[in-house]
């Protein structure tokens, strides 16, 4: 696993052993990047949901985002996104949350907008579509912001969600990604 293009162009990230974490192949970030290119160039803020070994977020950092937070349950894949982001000299760039990300967007909630948030999670995860919609009412994102979200071809995404409109879907065999644009409509909603 290496990034791909940037300024940390080459270089190679650490991953744990096992299986606890899957990060998304190489052909599949490539054509990911490709793709979110033609929208423009990658710049403002990034959020990295699932962040495992940190891979996508860095990757926004070395095509020229400003800054990236990345979110992971697990204690010891942390130190890894840590010890990947020293290796790429982003250090100073990004910032790591320990904790489930559901967690993450109820404290984030209209704290800081995200331009790009981005989403890999576990390929069975029933909860993606609770998660999805979170991210939708939780105001980290604002009108015109992307959602990227790693999925297994068998997870069935829908085009639109309350606040997200599906712009994009690109299938690579065994993996998947949708990419949403947040709507006007994706501010919260009052708590009743």
């Amino acid at each position: 696993m290496r990034v791909i293009t940037g300024k940390a162009k080459g270089h190679r990230l650490k991953a744990p052993k096992g299986l606890g974490t899957r990060p998304m192949l190489d052909r599949v970030k490539e054509a990911l990047f490709s793709v979110l290119e033609g929208y423009g160039p990658i710049r403002g803020v990034v959020l990295d949901l699932y962040a495992g070994t940190g891979s996508l977020g860095i990757e926004c950092l070395s095509r020229g985002a400003d800054s990236a937070d990345f979110v992971e349950r697990n204690a010891h894949v942390c130190t890894i996104i840590a010890d990947n982001l020293r290796h790429t000299h982003f250090e100073q760039q990004g910032r790591i949350y320990q904790m489930p990300v559901d967690r993450f967007l109820h404290r984030q909630r209209g704290v800081r907008h995200y331009d790009i948030i981005i989403m890999d999670p576990p390929y069975a995860d029933p909860a993606i579509e609770a998660t999805i919609q979170l991210v939708a009412q939780s105001d980290v994102g604002k009108e015109g912001s992307l959602l990227i979200i790693g999925h297994s071809p068998r997870v069935e995404l829908a085009d639109t969600y309350p606040g997200l409109h599906r712009i994009k879907y690109r299938r690579l065999g065994d993996s998947c990604f949708s990419i949403y644009e947040l709507t006007a409509s994706a501010s919260p909603t009052p708590e009743g």
